[in-house]
């Protein structure tokens, strides 16, 4: 046996070859190919007891070859009690309780991104991105093949990745940055091929080296993807009604380091329902994407967090009518034309990236109620989103981005642009850090007599290794500062300064395999009048025991009276509410995830400094595994604010109406998989979420922050919030990138001022009601790869000249 996983330069290396034999893809290493591969063996623990060799029953033994389409892995991970090895069934990118082989691949070798292609013992994939700024992130999907076997000796896995799911320069010889993982989760144990040392908090430049990939002539990279929708949609005081939708997805490799993704007449019907709730507070709710195409590979275009991708086709909430008008069509969404996104890096590290959507024209008809007539007007003009973006990598472990957003509306409409200029920079050593950001923002209101411009900033300065780290820094926003078109931001004119310090083991001891405790101090300050905004210190632990249960802890002071400028929301932006100091504290326990039984219980409870005002509440949250195939999680949470004081309207002499309110929140969810196999899986996900809010002190807001009763405002501005969604859902993956989706939803919406408090009957509203949605599509998408196009009999009996006969 030939092992040639060496160390050069203080890294690992492992040398490739080519090969022309064609590769099955079955988990059982027959070609000849793989007998004269050299090893990588040798794992080193990552987790818990960082730094201790793999033991030689458990021993890891991984193969690399490649060809000029693709790069060849097999893996044979030995177990000495293989019966015992865990495969729990899941959707792709949930790693849930299973054992997992990993590769992770860095075609620059800059220390910077990792591809990370994750295969568990029951055959499902995982993929994703790592980022030293972002962690990984899963969202990113890649179109890739691999096979396990379980065998008498433990596990093998062979894995296919085309390398047009990777990133690399045109160079006729390739070094690659690698690694390879592996965990045996019965004892919640982790390993690496090159030790990932946890002293250091970079990943990435801990990789050893992939050596032997020369003058490869990479395929066309260019792939189509179809689509096909149809959606039925049902509700009690509607007809039922059809519609089928169609369009494509194309991925097109302008190079081997440079890629396109296009989207022809989009279709997002069948993503994830949002957690929507009943939101008090004078900012938006903001929402996680989970649209694919803007989860995708958009690591590049979240640096400086100025992309917010919600808002493109989100439904503006700016169209204002007469009280005596009704808005009669109003759409949930705004439709996408088109969207874009080309990304890349060329071999000097210089990393490109534009997005590019189109969102179409949207009008909506408004009645008056008086006249009975009916007048057209634009909700929504056509509209251009941008973001650019150049970022350069430089020594390993540093970069230096340029990032511009731009929103473009036709007509009389709101633009913007933001441009910022982004710094992440680390010492040779990875020890310390210097992080930051500038940020200019600049918005053209059209009917405004002045444009608006604005800055926000940010500087950090960190200890990035060691057991011990610490970090401070400041940040700066002005009045002015707006990127909302294109991202979000809750705040304006402040600016704050903190310090956080931190401590975790990097080995085991006699309680803990894990032990991590943090400190964070934060203190802000309103710009205009120097009154704080906020100041609080927060520490807290987050440990594993023995037996690999984890418990948390954490509190927080708040123990200055601060002052909230955004709750009055008045058009005398100086004018603000006093908020009294107060106490937080929770605690977080949450069992092994391997037994059959598991539970997450998470109370919490926040005690202002006045009389009766108490914020409460817990999380319960039980899980049983009936099967490998077969699982349900149900969770709980309550959350009661007594005596909480918020704004709830403007008099008719323009004063702001406060009130003292009780408000109370339940939130059931139910979600449940049934797993046929690693590509077919029913998948279920309920939620019912019920507030309610009771006023019953209506108090007037003074010009020093506080309140005076008000006996004449006589409104009932109480909320009660019904929500229900359910979502049954059956993917089957057909083939590599294809599937078939179906699913059947229903869904409602009921808000009331006039309620019942008890919890049967807003239940019973919920799912028995005239707004009841019903919602049934099948989905079916095809990949279909221009080489195996090109090479079929089909194309070529289209394509190849036709010889004469002769006669």
């Amino acid at each position: 046996m030939l092992f040639s996983s060496v160390v050069v330069g203080q890294k690992k290396t492992l040398f490739t070859k080519s090969t022309s034999e064609k590769i099955v893809i079955d988990g059982r290493f027959t070609e000849a190919s793989w007998a004269n591969a050299d090893i990588a063996t040798d794992f080193i623990m990552i987790e818990p007891n960082n730094g201790k060799p793999i033991a030689q029953e458990k021993r890891t033994e991984v193969k690399i070859i490649y060809d000029n389409s693709a790069v060849y892995i097999a893996a044979t991970l030995y177990d000495d009690e293989p019966d015992k090895i865990l495969k729990e069934f899941t959707l792709r990118d949930d790693f849930s309780v299973a054992d997992h082989f990993g590769v992770l691949i860095n075609g620059y070798n800059d220390g910077q991104q990792e591809f990370r292609f994750f295969v568990s013992a029951a055959g499902v994939q995982q993929d994703g991105m790592y980022t030293e700024a972002y962690g990984e992130d899963f969202s990113w999907d890649a179109i890739w093949d691999s096979h396990v076997e379980i065998t008498h000796f433990g596990w093998t896995v062979e894995m296919r990745i085309p390398y047009a799911a990777l990133r690399f320069p045109s160079e006729k010889k390739q070094t690659w940055g690698l690694n390879f993982y592996r965990e045996i989760r019965r004892d919640r144990q982790q390993y690496s091929w090159s030790l990932l040392d946890r002293k250091i908090e970079n990943e990435s430049v801990q990789a050893g080296v992939l050596e032997g990939i020369e003058n490869i002539e990479t395929p066309t990279r260019l792939f189509l993807i179809p689509y096909a929708s149809q959606y039925l949609y049902a509700n009690t005081s509607q007809k039922t009604f059809g519609e089928f939708r169609g369009g494509m997805d194309i991925k097109y490799g302008i190079n081997d380091a440079f890629t396109l993704d296009a989207i022809l007449i989009p279709d997002f019907g069948q993503t994830k329902f949002d957690n929507v709730e009943l939101n008090l507070t004078a900012f938006e709710q903001q929402f996680a994407e989970n649209r694919p195409f803007f989860t995708e590979g958009t690591d590049l275009f979240n640096k400086g967090d100025l992309l917010y991708s919600r808002r493109i086709g989100e439904t503006p909430d700016n169209l204002t009518v007469a009280d005596n008008e009704t808005v009669i069509d109003l759409p949930s969404t705004i439709k996408l034309i088109n969207a874009l996104k080309v990304s890349g890096r060329t071999k000097s590290g210089l990393g490109i990236g534009v997005l590019n959507a189109v969102s179409e024209k949207t009008s909506v008809h408004i009645k008056n109620n008086d006249t009975n007539t009916t007048r057209l007007e634009t909700l929504s003009p056509l509209t251009n989103y941008n973001v650019f973006v150049l970022d350069q990598r430089f020594r390993k472990n540093s970069s230096v981005s340029l990032v511009n957003t731009n929103v473009t509306r036709n007509g009389e409409f709101r633009d913007a642009n933001v441009s910022a200029l982004v710094w992440d920079l680390n010492t040779k050593k990875n020890t310390y850090n210097v992080s930051g950001n500038i940020k200019y923002s600049y918005v053209n209101n059209h009917f405004d007599l002045e444009d608006k411009k604005g800055i926000s900033a940010y500087l950090n300065f960190g200890e990035t290794s060691g057991k011990f780290r610490h970090s401070f820094g400041g940040v700066y926003a002005s009045d002015d500062f707006d990127n909302n078109d294109l991202g979000i931001n809750f705040q304006t004119h402040y600016h704050g300064l903190y310090f956080n310090s931190s401590y975790r083991i990097l080995k085991p001891n006699s309680v803990f395999n894990t032990f991590f405790a943090n400190l964070n101090n934060y203190t802000e300050f309103d710009n205009r009048t120097g009154r704080i905004q906020s100041g609080y210190s927060r520490l807290n632990f987050n440990t594993t025991d023995k037996k690999n249960d984890y418990f948390g802890f954490g509190a927080t002071i708040s123990p200055l009276k601060v002052y909230d400028f955004y709750e009055p929301r008045s058009f005398n932006e100086e004018k603000f509410v006093m908020i009294p100091d107060n106490y937080n504290a929770y605690v977080y326990f949450s069992s092994n995830y391997n037994r059959k039984w598991a539970i997450d219980i998470n109370p919490f409870v926040t005690k202002f400094n006045e009389k009766g005002r108490i914020n409460y509440g817990f999380v319960f949250s039980p899980r049983y595994r009936f099967s490998d195939r077969l699982a349900l999680i149900y969770n709980f949470t309550f959350n009661r604010q007594n005596n909480n004081i918020g704004w709830i309207a403007f008099d008719e002499n323009d004063n702001t109406i406060f009130a003292r309110r009780n408000r109370i929140t339940y939130t059931n969810t139910l979600q449940g998989k049934y797993s046929i196999n690693n590509k077919m899986n029913f998948n279920l996900n309920v939620r019912h979420y019920w507030s309610f809010v009771t006023n019953h002190d209506i108090l007037t807001l003074q010009d020093d922050g506080g309140f005076t009763e008000n006996t004449t405002y006589t409104e009932n501005r109480n909320s009660n919030l019904n929500l229900w969604n359910l979502d049954l859902t059956y993917s089957w993956w057909f083939a590599p990138g294809s599937q078939v989706s179906v699913l059947y939803r229903n869904n409602s919406f009921l808000f009331s001022r006039d309620f019942s408090r008890q919890f049967e009957s807003n239940l019973r509203d919920a799912v028995n009601n005239e707004n009841l949605n019903h919602v049934f599509s099948i989905s079916v998408r095809y990949f279909i790869d221009y080489n195996s196009v090109k090479n079929s009999r089909f194309y070529n009996s289209f394509t190849k000249p036709k010889t004469r006969e002769r006669f």
